[in-house]
């Protein structure tokens, strides 16, 4: 299997400040939730798209003093994928290429909307982000 990124896109940057009451010494618990979805192009089988995307949302259960979005989609092109495990091994590796401009893209956005310090999602090993690449869902089930 061969596979060549394309492009990356940001299909949506956002955030917004909450105004919410806090103790002096409280400590928000933010954890960020993280989706993907795979697509390859019918009329030409060699394009896929990955759109990875992070998410905080501030709940009544849950306040956050902020809420932040960002979703990137990587647009790759890729030969010989013959079966599911050589699909498997391109998600993964679609999804190692496209996070640190994810990474990047929240640091950014929340060090320029003044957040201090910045949010840094962590690094995460490839293969281990989302349950299907670590052999719990069938890739067959991907998007």
């Amino acid at each position: 299997m061969k596979y060549a990124l394309r492009g990356i896109t940001a299909e949506e940057l956002s955030y917004s400040m909450n105004r919410i009451k806090m103790d002096p010494n409280a400590r928000f618990e933010i954890k960020p939730q993280f989706s993907r979805t795979i697509r390859q192009v019918k009329e030409n089988e060699k394009l896929w798209f990955v759109a990875m995307e992070v998410k905080v949302e501030s709940t009544e259960e849950s306040p956050k003093p902020f809420n932040m979005k960002a979703r990137l989609v990587g647009m790759f092109e890729a030969e010989d994928v013959n079966d599911e495990l050589d699909k498997r091994d391109l998600v993964i590796n679609m999804t190692e290429v496209v996070y640190p401009y994810l990474r990047a893209a929240v640091s950014s956005l929340t060090a320029t909307a003044f957040l201090n310090p910045p949010m840094t999602l962590p690094v995460v090993p490839a293969g281990t982000m989302f349950p299907e690449d670590r052999g719990e869902v069938p890739t067959s089930e991907l998007n």
